[in-house]
């Protein structure tokens, strides 16, 4: 951008209230300079600078922000409009136009491999059931948002493979695991001693074995199921 541009660009902003000439004096150019530069035709570099401005401002707002001048530069020599990498970035710099970088991955979990090492497999590797009811298989995955993680556990049952199941929240402590497992109990049979399969990662009271029994108890409070732990993983207590 010429000094020129810069003070064509200020003299309409309401909050500037500078002259032109104490402007001019500013950038050590002359306000008749400015003037005369105003009445003079677009020339033919600028007009195409001006239409390539147009073109990199609709690839960095169809992107919603996401791209830098790289992959800019990568949709405008696919559409046949030749310009440099370093223009690019020379422009977008000058705009403002600033990529959003995605927040770098970083391990959550980690498994219990010494616990896990004395843990029988219930299941035996297999996921089949001839029945509903009687093997659930679940876990915990990851939602990018805008506001930044959110955590879905899921439980699905082996008999019809649905998501009987689930729970959502911003942290991913046992209570995100242990809603998800009463709202199946809501919504689906689970019988005596049904299992539920898991992987090992790091929530509290669920990361010593990737497998669980759904314990039934006969102890009734306020005619209402209760939800507890015990060692052997989530325990339904309920009438």
């Amino acid at each position: 951008m010429s000094r020129y541009e810069f003070i064509d660009s200020q003299k309409s902003e309401p909050v500037n209230r500078n002259p032109v000439s104490k402007m001019c004096r500013w950038l050590e150019v002359s306000t008749s300079g400015f003037y005369h530069w105003l009445t003079r035709p677009q020339s033919v570099t600028s007009a195409r600078r001006q239409a390539l401005l147009g073109r990199v401002r609709h690839y960095f707002e169809e992107s919603d922000g996401t791209y830098g001048y790289r992959r800019i530069h990568a949709d405008l020599a696919a559409e046949q409009t030749q310009c440099s990498p370093e223009l690019v970035r020379q422009m977008m710099r000058q705009e403002g136009l600033v990529a959003c970088h995605p927040r770098p991955f970083r391990i959550t979990t980690e498994a219990d491999t010494v616990a896990a090492a004395n843990m029988p497999d219930l299941l035996k590797r297999d996921f089949t059931a001839d029945r509903p009811g009687c093997k659930f298989v679940g876990d915990i995955t990851y939602i990018h948002t805008w506001q930044g993680f959110v955590y879905l556990a899921t439980v699905i049952d082996c008999f019809s493979k649905k998501v009987v199941g689930w729970s959502i929240a911003d942290h991913m402590r046992t209570e995100l695991v242990a809603d998800a497992l009463k709202n199946a109990a809501a919504t689906t049979l689970i019988e005596p001693d049904a299992i539920w399969h898991s992987d090992r990662g790091s929530v509290g009271r669920f990361n010593r074995s990737s497998q669980h029994r759904l314990v039934p108890s006969r102890v009734c409070v306020r005619s209402k199921p209760l939800w507890v732990f015990s060692s052997q993983g989530f325990c339904v207590v309920g009438c």
